[in-house]
């Protein structure tokens, strides 16, 4: 007999099995599409247009030909498939995406409502709270019932925290749909929550190598950068590695402030605010002649004063956010510095 345990495991198993052996995750990731039958000799050629809503649902049509066979490997396992009330359930408690695109959200939304929910989602119970559920993975498909106001068919599993995130990684690393800093920023969050690295490998299938130079990028990138980039689904590791690389020079604080500050940064799509800063991280140092801007940072790190220097004149820019009342403290001593200014200078001025 097939008890829920066994049946987690081959469900997982299969899972590892549609991943290509080694899984490199240096290469840049690119949603796999099904290959075109060769068009007739008489027929004209076609151009492929993907972008914006077109591009989503053709990812989003690309995810249907696994749906039936999936939902049948449920059904072999002897899973029993029920209705739930999406309200009933909370999602994972890890985060793997770094943000959800409304138009891949938007078809994935239509789909469901014309054809209906074609793979459940999977469940535990809450271990926290009775009568509710958490999410192991599905949480598109949940957020798709919940804008339709339909129960949501759902696999629910007595699943440990270690089985729920192995389900939740591989489920993403087989349908290839987490980006490379989504997956460094999942895995440093699974070791800070005190997750050994052979479960972490198991949910990302992954060696212990990769996995190592995954985490150290994960670490390395700070968390306020990875936010402002985004998912960035077309970086890979090599530029990611460059951006690792270009954070040493001494100005990298400013460089990052000023970017990530400006308007049009905002106003790109997530690789091409990657692209953006990792442009300014490696453009040649400005020197004195050309003016060069600067930032002070208190002991918490955060950056208080940016300083900008020409060979005429010094700036000194307060973020009142970043440190309340400083600015105005800091005119008031004006007369103190200045004292302290000429008294020093009258020291070492020779005789």
């Amino acid at each position: 007999m097939t008890t829920r345990k066994d049946a987690l495991r081959a469900a997982l198993t299969a899972r590892a099995r549609e991943l290509p052996l080694g899984n490199e995750l240096g290469n840049e990731p690119e949603t796999p599409a099904p290959e075109a039958a060769p068009a007739p000799a008489s027929s004209p050629p076609r151009t492929a247009v993907r972008s914006g809503a077109v591009g989503a649902m053709g990812r989003a049509l690309g995810r249907i030909a696994s749906a039936a066979e999936e939902a049948r490997a449920m059904v072999a396992a002897g899973d029993r498939i029920v209705d739930l009330d999406p309200a009933l359930i909370d999602p994972s408690f890890v985060t793997d995406r770094l943000g959800s695109s409304p138009e891949e959200d938007a078809v994935l939304t239509e789909q469901i409502r014309e054809r209906g929910q074609q793979v459940p989602i999977l469940v535990r119970p809450h271990p926290e709270q009775a009568g509710r559920y958490q999410v192991a993975y599905g949480h598109r498909r949940l957020r798709a019932a919940l804008a339709l106001g339909r129960p949501v068919r759902a696999v629910v599993k007595p699943l440990t925290d270690e089985d729920l995130v192995v389900a939740q990684g591989q489920e993403n690393s087989a349908r290839t749909d987490l980006s490379y800093i989504e997956r460094a920023t999942f895995a440093v969050t699974l070791e800070d929550r005190g997750f050994e690295r052979s479960v972490i490998m198991a949910a990302l299938s992954m060696e212990k190598t990769q996995l190592s130079r995954l985490i150290a990028i994960g670490r390395a990138v700070p968390l306020p950068v990875v936010a402002a980039i985004g998912p960035a689904p077309k970086t890979g590791r090599p530029r990611w590695s460059a951006l690792v690389d270009a954070l040493g020079r001494p100005d990298a604080g400013a460089i990052i402030e000023r970017t990530l500050a400006a308007e049009e940064f905002r106003a790109l799509d997530s690789d091409a605010r990657f692209a953006r800063l990792l442009a300014a991280l490696t453009a040649p140092e400005r020197s004195l002649r050309d003016g060069s801007v600067t930032s002070w940072t208190n002991p918490a790190g955060r950056a208080v004063v940016r300083i900008d220097r020409t060979p005429r004149r010094t700036q000194l820019t307060v973020d009142d956010l970043a440190e309340p009342d400083f600015g105005a403290f800091l005119v008031e001593s004006l007369p103190d510095l200045y004292a302290a200014f000429q008294a020093r200078r009258a020291r070492t001025r020779p005789d």
